[in-house]
């Protein structure tokens, strides 16, 4: 599976544009998943065609959650292309004409993907089964990265943590990941780089993970 970073407040690849939220594309080998949308179309749009991104090869959108940031640019991509879109209860509903799949438990979104289901009443994470790694991506992580990762280890033994850890301070649960991929809102990416510097990878529009 690859994870390519769309949309960050940062980029690792200098021909992309940085803007406060996140989005990603998840591609598993036969299907295409973009987590999130950013905070604005145009940026997301942009990002996308600079990456090699055709819209129309996405299979299903996923949000986290329903915050300005990580849903700001999705009807901007549904005006173009326009797959089935997998939200939480507490998300906005996304303009008529879409498909729209409502997650409160874990749900298969794919062979490999899952949702783990609402959690803290707003947030669903995604979770992606690899050979040998389990690897949750998440928004903001606003339920907290604990019950995050107790309920993604349903999926198996988590391994990579990509994504944003809003609020995150409790470094110690870091041991037990093999990777950590901080991205957008985490305030503490500096000091889980010195602490984890053999677990840490840094994150950025443009940057790609495989698993």
């Amino acid at each position: 599976m690859k994870i390519t970073i769309v949309y960050d407040n940062v980029v690792w690849k200098q021909s992309l544009t940085p803007d406060w939220g996140f989005s990603c594309l998840v591609e598993t080998g036969t299907r295409a998943l973009l987590f999130d949308t950013g905070a604005r179309g145009d940026i997301l749009l942009g990002n996308m065609e600079r990456l090699g991104i055709a819209p129309s090869t996405i299979d299903a959108v996923f949000i986290s959650h329903g915050h300005w940031d990580h849903i700001g640019g999705l009807a901007d991509f549904l005006r173009i292309h326009s797959p089935p879109v997998f939200i939480p209860p507490a998300c906005p509903q996304p303009a008529a004409n879409v498909r729209v799949v409502t997650v409160t438990n874990p749900t298969k979104v794919f062979d490999n993907v899952y949702s783990t289901g609402q959690l803290g009443g707003i947030e669903q994470s995604l979770v992606l089964r690899g050979n040998d790694r389990t690897v949750i991506i998440a928004g903001c992580s606003h339920p907290g990265v604990d019950p995050i990762i107790t309920a993604a280890s349903r999926f198996g033994k988590a391994s990579t943590l990509i994504g944003g850890l809003h609020g995150f301070d409790d470094y110690s649960l870091i041991d037990r990941l093999d990777t950590i991929c901080p991205a957008h809102c985490t305030r503490h990416i500096d000091e889980i780089k010195r602490l984890y510097p053999d677990k840490y990878l840094a994150a950025g529009a443009g940057r790609v993970v495989t698993v």
